[in-house]
């Protein structure tokens, strides 16, 4: 079952691959070819979330315009490509030529003031490049303290080409040819555009590289290597301290514990071997234990998946949808790896009811971001926003889910039933468990998460701020092989750290560890969250209900899908230390 939907994600792997690289034109142009230019979205610059379509605003439009057909994760980008009404046809210069005249109404002047006000661009895509402009701007007079708001009516486009190939477009707009609508009046406008186009020796299977250099610059580099190297020392002086003290501490416990056996053997035990007879003892919520481990190890997948398709090149700048496309379709074909892990381990934990687990198991994660994905949505259809799915969107996702996930997720539960794999325990354990002894405050649950969270926080919040600025701002993050190299790293601190702690407990005679495992390494969720707060307020202009909601809706998802990932790393590492360090034992 497993082999099977590996070869079933690889081979999904392999079109989403196709599928990013294909495209339905050759970019090759002949003088005066037209080559085709679609107008995307409007909106606030510091709000990425509240977008509009390009016609919401009264620009000149053709007389018939078409929408272009877009894949899922376009949608899902909350891109609408629609015909723009500039003609740019290959290697055709021009001064200065009329788009339209139309006269604003005074509705119309308040609304591209509103548009000016909030800092509005305008987003476009040339032959599959992407360019940006402002709509107009505001004026300070500091004198008055008033404003004057200015809307731009001509733009000047720069292409550059190379043999028959567009290789590169820039857009300027002159503030020196714009129009008042700071009074509320009806406004004569001639809206214009020229067009110059200059030969380059940049060739054009480099013509993406642009947008990608301000990620790769060298003062950006040394700061992406400073994360590096602190989440380095970080593994190490963490490594360093487990090898010295903590294997030291059992090496001693393994020599005292052998003397009591052999000399001993009627005098009281103490620490971590007095409670081998309740350490395997099965947690409480079974199902839900199970359930986490499950929706946990599909995240780890997901996210191994996505790191081995942005290594390879797939999710290059502005490559519209690919990521969006490419979590969709993974996470629907890792949901046997959810389904098998989930049932089999609930199995081991003696339970009965596997369809209900199952069933949990497939809402875990699903559930909540349904439910909040269903609240923003409805914000954002009341906002007339872009990022509003259509129907027809909606309908395919759920035939996804219907079709892809469920079915692969109960195949997976079904592999997992019958495997008929046994928990495997060094220690039998007691009909009665032991009563846990008073610990101080700073052992108990929420103390240890705190602890246990801030270290794997502090090896990746350097980067955090790269990703941020990336995906609520329009920087652009390409640098994935040392984003990978920090997800490791995050990986092997939540585990050593976890395993340290969970040491710490048993050594204290405290034999509740299964769920305090999962608490503890998934903390570096909680850690994420208040990072996200701290993100809005002090380091992004956003504003307004809808990109509040949004930024903080998906974020709460984003940090819940982490704390199941990491959790589950945290258990599973406990688990390992916590069968050796007993198997290393005489156990009665």
């Amino acid at each position: 079952m497993a082999r099977a939907i590996a070869a079933l994600a690889v081979a999904v792997l392999a079109c989403v691959l196709l599928g990013a690289a294909a495209d339905g034109s050759d970019h090759r142009y002949k003088e005066g070819d037209r080559v085709p230019l679609y107008a995307n979205k409007v909106g606030p610059f510091h709000n990425p979330s509240e977008t509009y379509r390009y016609y919401d605003l009264p620009f000149c439009a053709p007389e018939h315009p078409k929408d272009k057909k877009e894949a899922l994760g376009e949608v899902l980008n909350g891109d609408r490509l629609v015909d723009a009404p500039y003609e740019l046809n290959f290697k055709e210069d021009k001064n200065s030529k009329t788009l339209c005249k139309k006269t604003l109404s005074k509705e119309e002047v308040a609304k591209l003031r509103d548009a000016v006000a909030k800092d509005y661009y305008f987003q476009m895509y040339y032959d599959d490049l992407p360019l940006w402009g402002f709509l107009g701007k505001l004026e300070k007079d500091k004198e008055q303290g008033a404003g004057k708001y200015l809307l731009f009516k001509h733009i000047h486009f720069d292409i550059m080409y190379n043999n028959d190939r567009v290789v590169e477009i820039n857009v300027q707009t002159d503030p020196n040819v714009a129009v008042d609508i700071t009074e509320d009046k009806e406004v004569p406008v001639e809206f214009s555009y020229s067009v110059a186009w200059k030969k380059t020796d940049i060739p054009f299977e480099k013509r993406m590289e642009k947008y990608s250099k301000s990620s790769s610059m060298p003062q950006h580099l040394e700061i992406h290597w400073f994360s590096i190297i602190n989440s380095c020392v970080t593994v190490l002086l963490l490594t360093g301290f487990l090898a010295t003290i903590l294997m030291r501490v059992l090496k001693n416990d393994f020599i005292k514990y052998s003397h009591e056996d052999e000399s001993l053997e009627d005098q009281e035990e103490t620490g971590w071997k007095y409670i081998h007879g309740d350490v395997f003892r099965f947690p409480q919520q079974k199902s839900l234990f199970a359930a986490i481990i499950g929706s946990g190890s599909q995240l780890l997948a997901l996210a191994i998946f996505i790191f081995l398709l942005a290594i390879v090149g797939v999710f290059y700048p502005y490559n519209r949808g690919a990521l969006f496309t490419a979590l969709v379709v993974i996470y629907a074909l890792t949901s046997g790896i959810a389904g098998y892990t989930a049932t089999s381990f609930y199995l081991q934990l003696e339970g009965t009811n596997w369809v209900r687990n199952l069933i949990l198991t497939g809402c875990l994660f699903c559930g909540p971001l349904f439910l909040t994905f269903s609240f923003l949505n409805t914000v954002a259809i009341a906002y007339s926003a872009t990022a509003a799915l259509p129907f027809g969107t909606i309908i395919v996702i759920i035939l996804i889910w219907a079709l892809v996930t469920s079915p692969l997720l109960v195949l997976g539960g079904i592999a997992g039933k019958n495997s008929n794999t046994e928990f495997q325990a060094p220690c039998r354990t007691t009909k009665y468990p032991r009563e846990i002894p008073e610990l101080p405050w700073y052992r108990s649950t929420i103390p240890q998460m705190a602890m246990a969270g801030f270290l794997p926080f502090s090896a990746i919040y350097i980067e955090l701020y790269y990703i941020f600025a990336s995906i609520w701002g329009h920087k652009i993050y390409t640098i994935y092989s040392i984003l990978f190299i920090v997800f490791i790293i995050l990986i092997i601190v939540t585990a050593f750290v976890t395993v340290a702690l969970t040491y710490f407990q048993l050594a204290v005679e405290d034999h509740k560890w299964w769920w305090r495992s999962v608490l503890c390494g998934g903390s570096t969720g909680i850690f994420i969250f208040f990072y996200c707060i701290y993100y809005y307020h002090a380091r992004s202009d956003m504003s307004g209900f809808m990109q509040t909601s949004f930024f903080f809706g998906y974020m709460t998802c984003v940090c819940y899908g982490f704390f199941l990932m990491l959790g589950t790393v945290g258990f599973r590492a406990s688990l390992l230390f916590v069968r050796h360090i007993y198997r290393s034992i005489k156990c009665e």
